[in-house]
């Protein structure tokens, strides 16, 4: 097995694996190495492990060498380069009225490419822009189109947690987010408390799923019959953080509700009450539609 190292670029994204080499590197280090974009310098976020062939997707690259302080100082000049084609490029689409909002631009270690990243509502005719940007910079120019989660990972900020972005900071790969998720954590279906800072469903909804899933399979759901210490009764509500469960006892009055722990209660009702009584509706209404002169009086 090969021993690899993680390095991010820009800071922030996916870690890409490549081989240390003879080179002595440690985390937080930059280091200069070759990608399918041309000679890049990133951060190493990974200590040396030890990866199988089968967890490699791509061949494996040694790294070019450890960053010098020359190096370094052409990063920082790129920085300012990228600040000035990022203006120069927003003018240009202004005055040509392209329905396209600029994100960021990077210029390549090199120099010798600059792509400039993007976010449309649908597709876009860039080519009279790419001529515009090319006889300015007298280089290669490249238009990338992004979605909004990808803007959001480059433009960086803090969520509604006070915390760093999960994808601007650690998170490598999108992982697909439902509604279903929200729902299982009986969250707000407002879309204000569960949407992130690109207007999506918050990456941080897939953390506790797995949690939330294993506490409904073992738990009553509300409408359950369930018997206690003091007695039968129906379930209320159920918290499925704290693995309680409401259940108001069958003897009549607003005092019969307890809050219980669930491994102190037995189910003994395989089904929620109100689905026994939408069962029950919907055979009616079958049994009505088969015979309609059948009265309310005969059932």
């Amino acid at each position: 097995m090969p021993d690899v190292i993680g390095v991010r670029f820009r800071g922030g994204g996916k870690a890409y694996h490549f081989s240390p080499g003879d080179h002595a590197v440690q985390r937080g280090e930059a280091v200069i190495v070759e990608t399918f974009q041309g000679v890049e310098l990133g951060i190493v976020s990974e200590d040396i492990i030890d990866l199988s062939g089968d967890e490699l997707v791509a061949p494996l690259k040694e790294i070019l060498r450890v960053a010098t302080p020359e190096d370094l100082a052409q990063y920082e000049a790129n920085n300012l380069k990228e600040i000035e084609a990022f203006q120069i490029c927003k003018e240009k689409i202004e005055k040509r009225g392209l329905e396209m909002q600029l994100v960021n631009v990077e210029y390549t270690f090199d120099g010798h490419k600059i792509i400039f990243y993007f976010t449309a509502d649908g597709r876009v005719d860039f080519r009279e822009l790419v001529k515009d940007l090319a006889s300015q910079f007298r280089t290669r120019i490249e238009l990338r189109q992004i979605g909004v989660r990808d803007e959001a990972r480059m433009i960086g900020g803090l969520g509604i947690c006070g915390r760093e972005l999960c994808c601007s900071s650690f998170l490598q790969d999108f992982v697909p987010v439902s509604i279903k998720m929200a729902k299982a954590q009986n969250l707000s279906m407002n879309p204000a408390k569960i949407s992130g800072n690109c207007g999506r469903l918050m990456c941080c909804l897939k953390y506790e799923q797995e949690a939330y899933v294993d506490a409904q399979s073992r738990l009553p759901r509300p409408g359950q019959a369930v018997m206690t210490a003091e007695g039968q009764g129906t379930v209320e509500a159920v918290n499925l953080l704290k693995e309680t469960l409401t259940i108001r006892l069958d003897r009549g009055g607003e005092s019969d509700l307890v809050v219980l722990p669930s491994q102190d209660v037995e189910n003994i009702d395989g089904k929620p009450e109100k689905k026994r009584q939408e069962s029950n509706s919907a055979t009616h209404q079958r049994q009505r539609r088969e015979d309609p002169e059948q009265t309310d009086e005969q059932d």
